[in-house]
């Protein structure tokens, strides 16, 4: 395999050739398209261990509420929207100067869209940005296949859990630029169709251009997708004021307010290669501030009642594991456990019952959960958003030695003395009807690999997808290997060979968990899957999901249907995507396409 790559040494380019030549400072990056001023004094080469934020004051700021978008008109119709791309000052921290970012509409997250099932929308993703980008472009990757001369910055959106079709998914190569001057080889259209037939759920929209997705969405291209039904208003959950979007996200900060990310790789994630450009992509992104709703270290108040949270991972690479726990804000001391979370929901809408998690809550990189939480009985305290999970998550197997930049502090709560109480129990205890995917109709299994052995030609590990016949890995623009055809039933093994925890993603369909096993005791060319001997999902595994984390030496069998399932979902068939969702990763280069072909129709051969 590295062989193979290394036979494919792009010509260096006058761009690259600025990073090729390991000159340092804004003098030797002179020329090249790596940001505003203020990014480029952060190109020192600096990694993510070198750098640490201003010693901001903690829990001065409210969680602020992302805005609701509106529609611009109709077409066809139906509401149409015009979200533009811009770039904005942002006041994240009271203390900190206003920091330069990248926004939907010009707010970091964007607006949140708030569409019914059933009822379909259009929207025109628009790109306002600037001729240069915000943050320091590493042009060494996918330099076979990206223009990096191509004048202005490249964007393209996905919304993220969208059973939709393929002209409108947001694939990596749909970009284009400001104005649509210059496209990708995957454009096919302006205005995106979002045929909202499937259930309520959580969504969100983000960036997805190839090779600088993590650069978009650090910049701040995101925002929630909220899909509502009667039936779910029938439920009488929490809303208004009392239903909360919250996007978790780490950001690390110059003194002047400018977003800091990294440019050399770590000791810690493999750095010290003489061979690695002096403006290199980093294998994970870690940053040591938590931002929430676009505020760093923020503190949320409510009322001594139910609330319903809309709990969205965000970040780069970082994984949460989140628990409320008691804390006295004077002496920074954190006591015993506070109220439950009792999810209501996952990635693809609600589960058919409630669920109380006594332990905690995981959110893989792009993971949602949607929770109700009773405040009723912490009337006048203070409670901490606490996560205990370590910068590089290997699940199970992680160790303190894993959390090279630590963040276990998310948010404060602040819960009111009195006000409109709501017992959670009043929850319902059927939600809705899931059907499940019945493991008798499958109609062809595969076997994925996920690699972390390989390496570029600048010798930087580098993250690929396999198959059984290739379980070393392919890249990108390797052949299509998954070719399912609509109306098919698949279960897709995904067998970690990395030390990573991987949250893995579909585009288009939601699947189902099966449950995991040891990587050493299935063999796909020997072996039938057997569902007793499988370690049962996680409850916040159960339902519907578009990302699975798969964590090191275990294997993750999930079922998936390709289209129309008992009354749920759409036909959809064309070219999607499958990756792991570490943004770093699906850069470079864990990201594969896969193709859903029509039905074959049934031609009658017979002469007369």
């Amino acid at each position: 395999m590295n062989d193979r790559v290394g036979d494919r040494r792009p010509e260096i380019s006058r761009r690259k050739l600025c990073i090729a030549a390991g000159g340092t400072g804004i003098s030797a990056l002179a020329g090249c398209s790596t940001g505003n001023t203020n990014s480029l004094q952060a190109t020192n080469a600096t990694t993510i261990t070198d750098h640490s934020s201003p010693d901001l004051e903690k829990w001065v700021d409210e969680v602020p509420r992302p805005g609701v978008a509106k529609p611009s008109g109709t077409k066809d119709g139906h509401p149409r929207y015009e979200i533009a791309m811009r770039e904005v000052e942002q006041k994240l921290h009271r203390d900190l100067p206003e920091t330069t970012v990248w926004g939907y509409d010009g707010q970091f997250p964007g607006p949140t869209i708030e569409a019914e099932q059933g009822q379909p929308i259009y929207v025109r993703w628009m790109n306002d940005l600037p001729d240069r980008h915000l943050l320091p472009e590493d042009t060494t990757i996918h330099s076979d296949i990206i223009p990096y001369d191509t004048p202005g910055v490249r964007t393209v959106t996905h919304l993220h859990g969208g059973n939709v079709e393929s002209e409108s998914d947001g694939h990596a190569q749909a970009w284009f630029t400001r104005d649509f001057q210059k496209t990708g080889p995957a454009f096919e259209k302006k205005d995106y169709y979002y045929v909202n037939d499937q259930p309520p759920a959580t969504l969100w929209y983000h960036d997805h251009s190839l090779g600088i997705t993590r650069l978009n969405v650090y910049a701040g291209l995101a925002g929630f997708y909220l899909l509502r039904s009667e039936h779910e208003r029938s439920l009488d959950l929490p809303e208004d004021e009392y239903e909360i979007p919250l996007v978790l996200q780490d950001r690390s900060f110059e003194e002047d307010g400018s977003f800091f990310y990294p440019t050399a790789v770590s000791d810690e994630q493999g750095g010290g290669d003489d061979s690695h450009p002096n403006l290199s992509i980093v294998p994970q992104f870690y940053g040591d501030t938590s931002v929430v709703n676009g505020k760093a270290w923020p503190r949320l108040s409510v009322k001594p009642r139910s609330y319903r949270f809309r709990l969205l991972n965000g970040a780069n690479s970082r994984f949460y594991s989140l628990k409320l726990l008691q804390y006295d804000e004077s002496s920074n001391e954190i006591g015993g456990d506070g109220p439950p979370f009792v999810q209501i929901g996952n990635d693809g809408g609600l589960l058919s019952s409630p669920i109380k998690l006594d332990d905690r809550l995981e959110l893989g990189s792009s993971q949602r959960s949607d929770v109700i939480v009773d405040f009723t009985k912490y009337a006048g305290e203070t409670l901490l958003l606490h996560n205990d999970a370590p910068a590089q998550y290997r699940g199970k197997m992680s160790s303190a030695d894993d959390d090279i930049v630590s963040l276990p502090e998310i948010m404060l709560v602040d819960v009111g003395d009195a006000g409109d109480t709501r017992d959670a129990n009043q929850v319902p205890n059927n939600l809705t009807q899931v059907p499940e995917i019945p493991v008798e109709s499958v109609d062809n299994e595969r076997y994925l690999t996920l690699n972390g052995g390989a390496s570029d030609d600048y010798g930087r590990q580098l993250y690929l997808l396999g198959t059984a016949q290739k379980p070393d890995g392919l890249e990108l623009d390797d052949p299509v290997t998954e070719e399912p055809t609509l109306g098919d039933t698949e279960i897709w093994s995904f067998a970690n060979q990395s030390a990573m925890s991987h949250p893995m993603h579909l585009h288009l369909v939601h699947f189902q968990v099966l449950g995991r096993q040891p990587i050493g005791d299935y063999e796909p060319n020997e072996d039938e899957i057997d569902l007793d001997a499988l370690e049962a999902p996680e409850p916040y595994e159960r339902g519907w999901n578009d990302v699975v984390t798969v964590d090191p030496g275990e294997i993750v069998h999930v079922i998936v249907h390709f289209g129309e399932h008992d009354g749920l979902f759409n036909d959809q068939t064309g070219t999607y995507m499958w990756h792991c969702h570490m943004i770093e990763h699906e850069d470079h280069d864990m990201m594969r396409p896969f193709e859903v072909r029509p039905r074959s129709d049934n031609i009658d051969t017979r002469t007369e």
